[in-house]
């Protein structure tokens, strides 16, 4: 394509242009570039995928055979003295790397050195602790200094320091392939399209961005997402990214949909009298399909299938240029069904059914054969049974396409209202980019005034003054005449569907308020732990940081008559032990620097299993060390002790703290002051009832849980209900205000249309067939059937199950269980599946009869 210059009049700009690895043979001490085994992270990756450059045999570069000891070296261009700052990912990337391989390879013996293990995201700790119960991967607390190479065997070797065992040790180990997970780092490029838009950023090229808006640059109306703003991983970046279009919303709300242009479909065709005519479009996908099954050969099978009139097959089908020819075939040959084996329904069947649409069918009379997912990724080894698999796999689609019928669908009035239930950050955060969107917002919080944590929390992060932006939201709260504000008053009931929601709420005095709403966001917040673990409670001189940053600030009485001259902090206190609470570290290094700049003499120690100061939190930690604050790491099989006693010399109890330093090899004896203990944020514990009011799941812990951790990770499984916050899981201010503006984000693409989609793939209930046995009711797991008295059930029996389409989600689990079989579920009825099924256990081509349901 030729260069083009285009002149583009926008509303703002959202930057996302990511980064690059850092490059490794800067680091010359580990011989990347001239050791052929020595090799990076994002190289590793690509030698396990099957459409990488050995065809996902693992191989070491020097002479082609099986690496079966294999060291993956941590922080590489991160955590050092030209990177001071965290890349967030590696821990977790390398975790994920060590575990696909021995899925793929269990004889491996693989090892992770590393500083600390920055497992802080929600599940990461539990991932973590897999891999090394269930997968056996080794971990060691060491960086590695220098490798070295054996130039006869290429093996690769290094010294490390053990201190796991009972003594310290210096061992020298072997490997035959070397890893180095490399950070993450802003192009040259990056840099120069930061300047050119005026824009600042820091000594690294990430994006400096402002106090009250954590997603917006130094720019007004310019917006920085994914690691270009910070490190981090692919959840938060979707996240971010769905921030950014939710704050760049607030700014264009008035000017929504002004530049739209509504795409104009042909009326559709009617196929009812129609004999089946269909196509089938068979997909190389590059070598992703083609290079592990005979393409051309199931193609030529798909064409002497019955109702089959027209079979190719393309490069890449899903392209822009293969999707026009879809539906030109589609008209040119008079098609009326149509199957593409391609990939997964989940990406492309929105796709290749408009295809269908712009040449006059029902989007519905479109099937998948996915062969990719589910035959050449998995068959990679044998190609010949790949084939034939394919094949199966296109003769079953076949059958029931020629099945497919025309499915209707009616359009629901949507309520243009939000429901915020929670006023903290996040909560007022979702309230304000809504109503600055131009969408009427109900603001419930069951406290008498709103804020939630966030009016605990006074110490500054990275110059950001937390009561500062209290002060803002609520201003900008108060004086937004979009916002209704529910103040001591809590959800009592809901109902309804995406787009139509009703809601009782209730004050603390027992009065009801019933408001209609198109979505809802949960933005509950979280609470500090407040356990019996290390003393808390039996002596006011234990405290949480909570406490802590209270007394220091001037918020709250310190139990002492003078100022403390030794503290001792413990981190991962109670639940903690079980997963990562996130901020746990951060807040105790911010809290010891705090009381540092106040009185620089205080001996501070903290007592931590790993440190955790992620992303530029990590500067933090330098600056502690720097400070002379003291850390002494433990392991969860010699947690510290904190013993009260009263000393011969004196009148007053002392506290006493023992803890075995791993580093020292020997027991510390510490007699602070104050011990402060790092409680983790829990859930809020009105999610459970939450969760069953709105029919929306919590996780294990308690926190609300997403629908899918990447591609949808503030949704919930019920459609039209967001969560943001610490209701998701604990974040500090900003992740909470960003998810939040996410969160608004995803509602505004229900609340800015007029009318909701019903219909299609739903299930139907034949209230002559059913008896009224509530396995319907039981099962689903949204709660959608219900018993309808109204409805005349089989006999004449009064109450029969009814299923509100705009409600139901197709996953057709009631279909399934009904006794009666009463429930068809519509484009998958059982006459369609049957004839799928029937297909498969032919070996030849042969006409499917139509069956019975």
């Amino acid at each position: 394509m030729l260069a083009q210059e285009k002149t583009l009049n926008i509303g703002g700009i959202i930057l996302a242009p990511g980064y690059q690895t850092y490059q490794a043979e800067l680091s010359q001490e580990y011989g990347f570039g001239r050791y052929p085994n020595v090799i990076t992270s994002m190289q590793f990756e690509r030698l396990l995928s099957a459409s990488g450059p050995t065809l996902g045999h693992l191989e070491r570069i020097s002479d082609k055979t099986f690496p079966k000891r294999i060291a993956f070296l941590q922080c590489i261009g991160s955590r050092d003295q030209n990177h001071d700052y965290c890349s967030s990912v590696c821990c977790m990337y390398a975790t994920k790397e060590a575990v696909l391989a021995k899925d793929h390879f269990p004889e491996l013996d693989l090892h992770i050195f590393l500083m600390d293990m920055r497992a802080f995201s929600k599940g990461y700790q539990q991932y973590y602790q897999r891999a090394q119960d269930n997968y056996g991967i080794h971990y060691h607390r060491s960086r590695i200094s220098g490798i070295y190479e054996d130039p006869a065997t290429h093996n690769l070797s290094f010294i490390y320091a053990d201190n796991e065992g009972d003594q310290l040790e210096r061992i020298r180990a072997e490997f035959d392939l070397v890893v180095l997970s490399v950070g993450m780092e802003i192009s040259e490029s990056v840099r120069n399209l930061g300047r050119q838009l005026g824009i600042e950023l820091d000594d690294y090229g990430f994006c400096h961005t402002v106090q009250f808006n954590p997603i917006e640059s130094s720019r007004p109306g310019i917006y920085a997402v994914g690691p270009f703003r910070e490190p981090k991983d692919i959840s938060e970046s979707v996240v971010e990214a769905s921030g950014a279009a939710g704050a760049i919303g607030s700014i264009l709300g008035q000017s929504r949909f002004t530049l739209t242009t509504i795409k104009d479909y042909p009326p559709e065709r009617d196929v009812s009298e129609e004999e089946p005519r269909v196509g089938v479009f068979v997909c190389h996908c590059g070598t992703n399909i083609g290079g592990y099954l005979d393409v051309p050969e199931v193609t030529e099978y798909a064409a002497t299938l019955p109702h089959i009139v027209h079979a190719e097959d393309n490069l890449y089908t899903c392209s822009q240029d293969s999707i026009k020819h879809i539906t030109e075939t589609v008209i040119e040959k008079g098609l009326n069904r149509v199957v593409v084996s391609s990939c997964s329904t989940l990406t492309h069947q929105p796709l290749f059914r408009d295809s269908i649409r712009m040449a006059g069918l029902n989007p519905y009379l479109f099937e998948m054969a996915n062969i990719r997912n589910q035959c050449s990724w998995v068959h990679s080894n044998d190609k010949p049974k790949a084939t034939a698999k394919a094949k199966d796999l296109v003769r079953m689609s076949a059958a029931r396409a020629a099945l497919l019928t025309p499915q209707n669908t009616v359009n629901v009035p949507i309520d243009k209202h939000g429901l915020v239930v929670g006023g903290g950050a996040a909560g007022m955060t979702a309230a304000l980019t809504l109503a600055e969107s131009g969408f009427p917002v109900h603001l419930v919080e069951k406290n008498p005034e709103l804020g939630g944590q966030l009016r605990h929390i006074f110490t500054p992060l990275n110059g950001k003054d937390p009561q500062k932006i209290l002060n803002e939201l609520v201003h900008r709260i108060d004086s937004n005449q979009n916002i209704a504000v529910h103040l001591n008053s809590q959800i009592s009931n809901t109902s309804g569907f995406k787009g139509n929601f009703t809601s009782t709420l209730i004050t603390d005095h027992g009065l009801e308020e019933t408001i209609n709403h198109g979505v809802v966001i949960l933005t509950t917040g979280g609470e500090e732990y407040r356990g019996p673990e290390y003393g808390f409670g039996s002596d006011p001189r234990i405290l949480t940081q909570q406490n802590f940053e209270e007394i220091i600030t001037g918020h709250q009485t310190s139990p002492l008559d003078k100022d403390p001259d030794s503290i001792v902090m413990i981190l991962c206190v109670g639940p903690a032990e079980k997963y990562c609470a996130r901020i746990c570290c951060t807040v105790a290094i911010k809290n010891a620097l705090a009381i540092k700049q106040q009185k620089p003499d205080t001996q501070v120690t903290i007592i931590y299993k790993d440190i955790r100061t992620y992303g530029f939190k990590e500067r933090l930690y330098t600056e502690a060390r720097e400070q002379g604050v003291t850390f002494i790491r433990y392991d969860i099989d010699h947690k510290p002790e904190v013993k009260i006693s009263q000393p011969s010399n004196s009148n007053e109890d002392s506290l006493t703290v023992l803890a075995w330093d791993k580093t020292l090899q020997r027991m510390v004896e510490i007699h602070p002051d104050l011990v402060v203990l790092s409680m983790p944020v829990i859930p809020n514990p009105d999610n459970k009832n939450l969760s069953n009011q709105f029919k929306v799941s919590i996780d294990n812990e308690g926190f609300f849980m997403e629908a899918h951790v990447k591609l949808r990770p503030i949704d919930f499984a019920t459609e039209g209900i967001f969560m943001a916050g610490m209701a998701h899981y604990p974040k500090f201010i900003d992740e909470s205000m960003i998810q939040a503006q996410a969160a608004a984000s995803r509602a505004f693409r229900i609340l800015s249309q007029d009318s909701l989609i019903a219909g299609g793939r739903v299930a139907i209930v034949d209230p002559e067939k059913c008896t009224g046995c509530l396995t319907c009711v039981r099962v689903c797991p949204f709660e959608v059937p219900i018993i309808k008295p109204d409805l005349v059930g089989v006999g004449k029996i009064m109450g029969a199950a009814y299923i509100e389409p705009a409600v139901c989600q197709g996953c057709g689990i009631c279909s399934a269980e009904c006794p009666a079989k009463a429930i068809q579920l519509m484009h998958f009825t059982a006459t369609q599946m049957q004839a799928k099924v029937h297909a498969l256990v032919q070996s030849e081509p042969v006409s499917v009869p139509l069956l019975d349901p």
